[in-house]
C-alpha cells in the first residue's frame, strides 16, 4: 500500500471530520434543527464506516511537524466575516475532502470509494439545504412597523397614503393587491418602490415574484399556497427579502429552512381586511418569537388599542393595514404605532 496515499487520506479524513462537526454544530445550536443535525451525523458515521480500517492505519503515518503545508495560509483563511462565512467555508472544505478521499481510496478499496461517492452526493443535497438557511441579518434590518398598502382600504389616494405612512415612521411597505391585472400591479409596484427607495424604507410585493423582480422591490411576501420560498429564491437570488406567512410553529420552522428572511405570524386577531378560518392568536406569536431565530412579524387585527399586548409577546415587528391606511390621518396613526415600539424598548432598557 502506497504510504503517501495513506498520508493524503489521513489529512483529508481530518478535514472532513472537522468540517462535519462545524456544520453539525451550526444545525444543532444555530438552527436548532433536529433533522439536519441528524443527517449530518449520519454522514459522519457513514464516513467512519467506509474509512475506519484505512484511517486506523493512516493515522500512524501522520507527521504534523514535517508537513510542509501547515504553514501555508492565505489571508482569507485567517478571518471569517460572520457565521455564514464559517458555514460556507466548512461546506466547501467538506466537499473537497470527500472527493479527495474517494479518489485516493479507489487505489485501495473501490467498494469503499463507491460508498464515499454516495456520501458525497448526499452531502451536496444537504449543503444546499444548509445554505438556504444562511441569511444576512441586516437584510430585514431593524424593521418594526410594517404597513400593507391596499387601495380599497385607503381613505385617500393610495400613493399619498403610502408616503404618509413612511413619514409617520413605517419601516417597510408591502403592496398587497390581489385583484389588479398584471400591468397595473407592476405600475403601482414601481411607484411604491421609488418612494420607498427615496426614503430608505423596505419595499415588499405580496405574492408576485415576477412583479417584485421587474419593479426591483426589496423582496416578496408569500402565503402558504403561493410559490414555495425555495423556488422564489431561485428567481430572486440571494440578496432579496423573502417573507412567508405562517400559522403554526411547524410552518415557521419550514419557512426558515426554505430560506425565508422573516415570517408572518398570525392571524393574531380577527381582521376586517381578510376573513380567516384559523386564529393562532397571541399564543402562537409568543411561541414563534421565543423559538425562531429569524424575525417574526405579527399580523391581522392589530390596532393602537391592542398593539402593546402584541409587542409583549416578543415579536420583532407588527404588520398593519386598516390601522394606518384606513385612517383619515395615516401619518399620525403610523407615528403613534411606532411610538409604542419606542416606549416598549425604553421600558426594556429601564427594566434591566
Amino acid at each position: 500500500m502506497n504510504l503517501s496515499v495513506l498520508r493524503i487520506l489521513d489529512a483529508n479524513l481530518n478535514r472532513a471530520r472537522e468540517a462535519l462537526r462545524v456544520l453539525e454544530d451550526y444545525a444543532r445550536f444555530a438552527l436548532n434543527d433536529e433533522t439536519l443535525c441528524g443527517e449530518l451525523k449520519d454522514i459522519r458515521h457513514g464516513l467512519a464506516a467506509a474509512t475506519g480500517a484505512v484511517g486506523a492505519r493512516a493515522i500512524h503515518l501522520r507527521d504534523t511537524a514535517g508537513d510542509v503545508g501547515t504553514e501555508i495560509k492565505t489571508q482569507a483563511e485567517l478571518r471569517r466575516e460572520d457565521m455564514a462565512a464559517v458555514v460556507v467555508a466548512a461546506g466547501k472544505r467538506l466537499g473537497e475532502a470527500l472527493r479527495t478521499i474517494e479518489e485516493y481510496l479507489k487505489t485501495i478499496s473501490p467498494d469503499d470509494a463507491g460508498a464515499l461517492e454516495k456520501l458525497r452526493y448526499r452531502f451536496y443535497d444537504l449543503e444546499l439545504r444548509v445554505v438556504r438557511t444562511l441569511r444576512n441579518p441586516d437584510r430585514f434590518g431593524t424593521a418594526r412597523l410594517y404597513v400593507l398598502i391596499t387601495e380599497s382600504i385607503c381613505r385617500r389616494p393610495w400613493l399619498e397614503v403610502a408616503e404618509a405612512a413612511i413619514d409617520g415612521g413605517a419601516d417597510c411597505l408591502q403592496l398587497r393587491e390581489k385583484d389588479l391585472d398584471g400591468r397595473e400591479l407592476l405600475s403601482r409596484a414601481r411607484a411604491m418602490v421609488e418612494i420607498c427607495r427615496r426614503q430608505n424604507v423596505l419595499s415588499i410585493i405580496n405574492d408576485r415574484v415576477d412583479v417584485a423582480l421587474l419593479a426591483d422591490a426589496d423582496g416578496v411576501h408569500l402565503g402558504q399556497t403561493d410559490l414555495p420560498a425555495t423556488e422564489a429564491r431561485k428567481l430572486l437570488g440571494p440578496d432579496k427579502i423573502i417573507g412567508v406567512s405562517t400559522h403554526n410553529l411547524a410552518q415557521a420552522k419550514q419557512a426558515a429552512l426554505d430560506g425565508a428572511d422573516y415570517i408572518g405570524v398570525g392571524p393574531i386577531y380577527r381582521s376586517s381586511t381578510k376573513s380567516r378560518d384559523i386564529l393562532p392568536g397571541l399564543a402562537y406569536a409568543r411561541e414563534a418569537a421565543a423559538t425562531m431565530t429569524i424575525p417574526t412579524v405579527a399580523i391581522a387585527g392589530i390596532t393602537e388599542s391592542n398593539v402593546d399586548e402584541v409587542l409583549a409577546t416578543g415579536v420583532r415587528a407588527v404588520a398593519v393595514t386598516a390601522a394606518v391606511v384606513g385612517c383619515d390621518d395615516p401619518r399620525g396613526a403610523a407615528r403613534r404605532l411606532k411610538g409604542r415600539f419606542e416606549k416598549q424598548e425604553l421600558h426594556a432598557v429601564n427594566g434591566r
